[in-house]
């Protein structure tokens, strides 16, 4: 499984923007089903770090890049963040799905 961290900072001004955008792709997604990933988005305290946690089923292609919504708001990003975005490569050595 390969999985994937990754921290951005949007600008203050876009918070409401981003969180309204954020709550439509994870309604779309919940209508689409992509199968073989596990996808999460959390907002910090500070309201404009967002970290999102991605993994991908072995074997599999992202299917995200698939999704209408999900290229939309990827668009959408470039002009909401106050900063690069900062991916990182994790090694799962252990996950709990209830």
């Amino acid at each position: 499984m390969s999985a994937m961290l990754l921290r951005t900072k949007v600008k203050p001004e876009k918070a409401a923007e981003v969180e309204a955008a954020v709550k439509s792709l994870f309604a779309a997604l919940d209508q689409a089903r992509p199968q073989g990933i596990r996808y999460a988005s959390y907002r910090l305290e500070d309201g404009v770090t967002y970290v999102v946690l991605l993994q991908v089923e072995e074997g599999i292609e992202n299917p995200l890049p698939k999704v209408p919504e999900f290229l939309e708001f990827q668009q959408n990003l470039r002009g909401w963040l106050a900063e690069p975005p900062a991916p990182e490569q994790l090694t799962v050595i252990g996950d709990y799905q209830s």
